[in-house]
This record gives structure tokens, sequence and C-alpha cells, in this order.
């Protein structure tokens, strides 16, 4: 939450990167017409995915995702990926389900997957420490035959 909102945005589209789905650029900004980032999945930017990032202290409802899937057509994408530090109400997963199931996709992230992701990629943490496990090598002590 202490994040300003273009930080929150840049974070999503650094996460995206480093989870492999291509080149990101936040976009989001007044007017940005309900997208926050822009994931180009191939290097001449054919295939995207766009990204709404909210950073919220309340649950995220309904009436967002519609609003999301609305900047989708008027983009004429087919996939977006809605991320939240928060959580969103089970109207609001349903919505996502239902337009899911025609020819566009939404997925949704809420604050505690985006925690998981940012610590299985790296983005936003720091190792502290390993731990190397050892285990016997029997094919050293195995005899000649």
């Amino acid at each position: 939450m202490k994040l300003t909102p273009d930080r929150f945005e840049q974070l999503v589209v650094n996460l995206l990167e480093k989870m492999g789905y291509g080149k990101g650029e936040a976009v989001g900004r007044s007017g940005d017409g309900g997208i926050d980032g822009i994931i180009n999945q191939d290097p001449l930017g054919l295939e995207k995915v766009y990204i709404q990032a909210k950073r919220w202290s309340s649950q995220v409802g309904e009436p967002e995702i519609r609003n999301f899937s609305g900047s989708l057509d008027a983009k004429g994408a087919a996939k977006g990926v809605f991320i939240t530090n928060s959580t969103f109400s089970n109207t609001a997963k349903e919505t996502a389900r239902n337009i899911s199931a025609g020819n566009k996709l939404i997925r949704l992230i809420d604050g505690q997957e985006l925690a998981v992701l940012m610590v299985q990629h790296g983005v936003g943490v720091v190792t502290v420490s390993t731990y190397e496990v050892k285990k016997m090598d029997e094919n050293y002590f195995a005899e000649d035959v």
C-alpha cells in the first residue's frame, strides 16, 4: 500500500516480464482507458496482454472487472490480467469466469497470489541466505566389478 499507483503498475509489469511473458511497459495515467500496462509477447508486439493494476485497500468488485473487459474490447484485445494487492469479490470472480468462457480471457491475481509470484520470480525480494544439502555419492564408493 505504500507504493504510489505508478510504482505499483511498474511492479506488476516487472513481475510479468520476469515470469517470461515478454517485454512490458507501464502506461497507466489519467485517461489511460483502463489499461495500466501492456506486455508484448513477441518482438514485433503482435501478441499483447493488457494489464489493470489496482492498489486498493478494499475488495475489487464486479464493476471493475466489467470496466476492464470494456477496456479490452476498446483495444480489440483477447487477453487481460487484472492484478490487485487486495482481494476480489465472489461476483468479480464469477464475472471474470463468465467473460473468459467466451473469446476473451481475463486472469485475476489477488494480493496473496501476487506475493507468492513475487517471491517465486525474485521481484521485490532479496535472498538472505541459501542452504546446500549434500548426499552421499554411491557411485564413488561402488567397487569396480
